[in-house]
């Protein structure tokens, strides 16, 4: 990874996903995880705080090493044990059926072969395990759809891969048949990236 991956965007991300109105978008999402856990897309650790008081350990995996250095202190406040691993999120080494819940908070939408990486999500749960999810991606009004694909280049650019424009309900419906999902404009943000897709897929 470059300079800028490595150094800069992990504080431009920490600063840009921190914040109220995204904090009541992680509690409420995590609030009923529970069992053995993978977190996909750790970040920073901006989630450690949301966990609920019965979680002890998660397994986490980031692919950029630069977050870690950030997410060093989250993590020696918290309470869990965070088994960090810098991983991509497209091929992993854990064996079949090995979580009970996995994790995924805004990370879908830079995660180059996202496709690739939601089938390791269904892979990785136990039968009737649970896939929580929250991502911003494509609105279905048209004026906006149009800027979100206009201004995704500059944003794969500016923001490490991200795209504005990515139908996160229909990459997950190609995994998981059961999937309970709410769609919804996030208040104080622009309508371009601040549509979000937040639910459950159960394997």
């Amino acid at each position: 990874m470059g300079f800028y991956s490595n150094l800069v965007i992990p504080y431009c991300i920490d600063f840009a996903m921190s914040g109220s109105t995204l904090e009541s978008y992680r509690q409420n999402l995590l609030e009923n995880v529970s069992g053995e856990i993978l977190e996909i897309g750790f970040g920073t650790g901006l989630n450690l705080p949301h966990y609920p008081e019965n979680v002890d350990k998660i397994t986490t995996i980031d692919p950029n090493p630069g977050m870690k250095r950030l997410a060093r202190s989250r993590i020696a406040q918290s309470q869990i044990t965070v088994d960090y691993k810098v991983l991509n999120g497209e091929s992993l080494p854990m064996p079949d059926a090995s979580f009970d819940s996995v994790v995924c908070t805004w990370t879908l939408c830079s995660i180059p072969l996202v496709n690739q990486a939601i089938s390791e999500v269904h892979r990785l749960l136990k039968p009737g395990g649970y896939f929580f999810f929250i991502e911003h991606g494509l609105s279905p009004d048209v004026q906006i759809q149009v800027w979100q694909n206009r201004l995704t280049p500059v944003q794969k650019i500016l923001a490490d891969g991200c795209h504005l424009n990515r139908k996160i309900s229909d990459l997950i419906a190609q995994q998981f048949n059961n999937v309970n999902i709410e769609q919804f404009y996030a208040p104080k943000l622009p309508k371009v990236i601040g549509y979000m897709y937040q639910g459950t897929a159960i394997k």
